[in-house]
């Protein structure tokens, strides 16, 4: 195997074959030639030393080692093509080469393994830069970037403001989560039903959180009704579980991150499943939020079927 740096050049060429499928539509794609093409997946195949596409049948696939790649050429030309971005506006009359702090926003534990990934992978490419980590809690699913608290933001679910654009990262299982001594307990491995959880008492939330916030938290609408206890983080939710106040709702990778002893995670296994976010403002001019935004999307197409491991059903790419 070379030691020479990747040619981005070449891994565009490969990542568009595995894409399309055939070497003349990712061409056609690129405006090259299809020998032009051929050539640079064979030049990436001898640096490499591994063969990166079957090209025995129709469509054209990659081979265990061509997908491995894709993942990873997927991120690099995203963060190539952000820098570019980014190196326009420094250049631009008026740009500056100072940054101000990427300020991170994450509700709860964001987009499961994508948020740590995300943040590390934007270090990794602008160390230059320093990174703020700012939690949320569930009233600020628009606020805080409407109001210049945070410049990108992990949340759930897509925020319903044309001030906000959002990506989707993972899709996921819905779950309960509720005392280790309720009944309901019992059906952590074979899951429940919405009819299941009916007459639940869940948490409410203060009145100025978003209603598509309440209704994602919710299953009914006569859920936000039954309790009269408060919370607006997981912490307060979990803390309200154990000691046997009320009920909570999130994503199934919310288990594994807030395995709290007296909390028993229940997946719903008719409910439709929901995903979580990256959200910007929809007027963003800043390049290290183009850059963040580019390499959490990269990732999230890389990562996807790792989020859920062990289900049946992607976690990325929106809802299934």
């Amino acid at each position: 195997m070379s030691s020479a740096p990747l040619d981005l050049r070449l891994l565009s060429s490969f990542l568009a074959v595995v894409e399309e499928g055939h070497f003349g539509r990712a061409a056609a794609r690129l405006f090259l030639s299809p020998p032009a093409v051929t050539q640079h997946v064979r030049r990436l195949e001898t640096d490499l030393g591994a063969t990166l596409l079957d090209r025995g049948g129709s469509p054209v696939v990659p081979t265990p080692a061509g997908v491995r790649l894709a993942g990873h050429a997927r991120v690099l030309l995203a963060a190539s093509n952000a820098a570019l971005d980014d190196m326009a506006e420094t250049v631009r009359p008026g740009g500056t080469a100072a940054h101000r702090p990427l300020r991170v926003g994450i509700m709860g534990h964001g987009s499961a393994e994508l948020t740590p990934a995300s943040i590390n992978a934007y270090r990794r490419a602008r160390p230059e830069v320093r990174v703020e980590i700012r939690q949320l809690d569930f009233t600020e699913h628009v606020t805080a970037l409407t109001e210049d608290r945070v410049d990108v933001a992990f949340v759930r679910p897509s925020p319903d403001d044309e001030r906000v654009s959002a990506d989707v990262l993972t899709t996921e299982q819905r779950i309960v989560v509720v005392p280790e001594h309720s009944p309901l307990a019992a059906a952590r491995l074979t899951g429940a039903t919405v009819a299941d959880i009916a007459g639940l008492p869940f948490f409410r939330v203060p009145g100025h959180t978003p209603r598509t916030f309440t209704d994602y938290l919710y299953f009914d609408d006569e859920a936000r009704h039954r309790s009269t206890d408060y919370a607006v983080t997981p912490q307060e939710v979990l803390t309200g579980v154990v000691t046997g106040r009320a009920a909570g709702s999130g994503l199934k990778s919310f288990g594994r991150y807030y395995a709290w002893p007296g909390a028993t995670f229940v997946p719903v296994i008719d409910a439709p499943w929901e995903s979580s976010y990256l959200a910007v403002r929809a007027d963003e001019q800043n390049p290290e939020v183009r850059i963040f935004r580019a390499l959490a999307v990269a990732l999230a197409r890389e990562m996807g079927p790792v989020i859920n491991s062990g289900d049946d059903r992607p976690a990325w790419g929106g809802r299934p």
